[in-house]
């Protein structure tokens, strides 16, 4: 599958119907795959950090959550066509897996939302087999507790939802120990599946203006935001650096 390399990091080019096909193969498949759906602000800290480019790369699948990503590639003349968020990918990997009998595990999110997301997303896929939840906050030593828990419940697949790097840096510290053959790293997923959180209109995910609906919903975000523009700087300046990789 065609790639675009952007700043050292290897972003698929799928939507997000392409990237729910490749999860449902990868549930076909008798081994372990990580997903992770990095935006700028990841990719950023992936050019900075070495190590954490090497793990993202690591991943079976990556793919462009954020319209800076997307326009990044077509800056760099390998066009990705559209922005595949963990939570729409997420959404169609739903629908797919409804009927099918897949084992479905929710981990992250405060004590509580875990479970209000089982029982939403059970009366929109009265079929979906969720076999176990776990909420995201946990000490060191709680780590392998947890892993044997999502083992013992026999999951084929763990969404982790911990926020960025947490998540990543989760999934590839345990994928050999995990006995499931998908964990999809999507961030604060869980908090919309309960109803928890809004996502924005669907004009402005639409329009690629999905962050500034949240910078005026979260205006504490405006500190993260400053690295939108660094992104698009370092694109351009040194992103063609990286396509002969």
């Amino acid at each position: 599958m065609d790639k675009v390399n952007i700043l050292g990091v290897r972003v698929d080019m799928v939507n997000i119907p392409q990237a729910a096909d490749r999860i449902m193969d990868f549930l076909d498949e008798d081994k372990f795959h990580a997903v992770f759906t990095p935006n700028s602000e990841i990719i950023m800290r992936a050019y900075k950090e070495p190590e954490f480019a090497g793990l993202l790369n690591r991943a079976e699948l990556l793919t462009a959550d954020g319209i800076g990503v997307v326009y990044a590639s077509k800056i760099l003349k390998k066009p990705i066509r559209e922005r595949a968020a963990g939570y729409d990918i997420a959404r169609q990997v739903l629908a797919n897996i409804n009927d099918t009998g897949h084992k479905l595990f929710l981990f992250g999110g405060k004590p509580g939302v875990a479970e209000e997301a089982k029982d939403k997303l059970i009366t929109e896929y009265p079929k979906l087999n969720i076999v176990g939840i776990r909420n995201g906050y946990f000490g060191n030593d709680e780590e392998e507790e947890i892993v044997e828990q999502i083992n013992n419940s026999g999951a084929e697949l763990i969404f982790v939802c911990l926020g960025a790097p947490k998540q990543e840096e989760w999934i590839d510290r345990y994928r050999s120990a995990l006995k499931a053959r998908v964990a999809m790293g999507i961030g604060g997923s869980l908090d919309v599946f309960a109803g928890r959180v809004e996502r924005a209109p669907e004009i402005f995910r639409k329009t690629g203006m999905e962050w500034f609906y949240r910078l005026c919903k979260e205006p504490w975000r405006i500190g993260r935001m400053m690295e939108l523009p660094k992104f698009a700087v370092t694109v351009v300046a040194k992103g063609r650096n990286y396509q002969q990789d």
